[in-house]
C-alpha cells in the first residue's frame, strides 16, 4: 500500500491533484488507515497512470471518466473508445491549424518591424490596429 506522497512521487502527479481526482469520483475514496492516512494499491496506482497519461494527451474529465467506465468491461467492442480518441485528435488538429495560422501572422509582423523607434513599430500597430493583419487568427 502507497501513501499519498508515495503515490504522486511514483506517478508525478500532485497530492492536491489526486485529492482532486478522488472527489471528481474519476478515482475510488483511498482506503484509511488506523491513523486515518491515505493508502492506495497497485491497482489504483495504475488508474491514476492512465489518468495522468490521458491528461497529458488533452483528454477532458468527462472522457476519462467514459474511458474508464469502459475499461471495466474488456470484452466489449472499443469503437466508443476510438471515438473519444478520435474527436480528441480533431481537437488537437483544429488546434494546431489555429496555431499555425498565429504562426504565420506573427512571422509577417514581425519582419514588417524596421522601425528603430517604438512610434514607427509594425508590431505595435498591428496590435493596435487588427485591419493590418493579413486574415482571422
Amino acid at each position: 500500500m502507497l501513501t499519498i506522497g508515495d503515490l504522486a512521487r511514483k506517478t508525478g502527479v500532485k497530492v492536491p491533484t489526486i485529492r482532486y481526482y478522488e472527489q471528481m469520483g474519476l478515482m475510488a475514496p483511498a482506503e484509511r488507515s488506523d491513523g486515518n492516512q491515505r493508502r492506495y494499491s497497485t491497482a489504483e496506482r495504475e488508474r491514476l497512470s492512465f489518468i495522468r497519461h490521458a491528461r497529458d494527451l488533452g483528454l477532458t474529465i468527462e472522457a476519462i471518466r467514459e474511458l474508464i467506465a469502459l475499461s471495466a468491461h474488456p470484452d466489449q467492442p472499443c469503437a466508443q473508445a476510438d471515438e473519444i480518441a478520435g474527436a480528441q485528435l480533431a481537437s488537437v488538429r483544429a488546434k494546431i491549424t489555429r496555431l499555425q495560422a498565429l504562426e504565420r501572422e506573427l512571422v509577417r509582423i514581425t519582419s514588417c518591424c524596421s522601425g528603430d523607434q517604438v512610434r514607427d513599430c509594425y508590431v505595435i500597430q498591428a496590435l493596435a490596429n487588427h485591419d493590418l493583419c493579413e486574415g482571422e487568427h
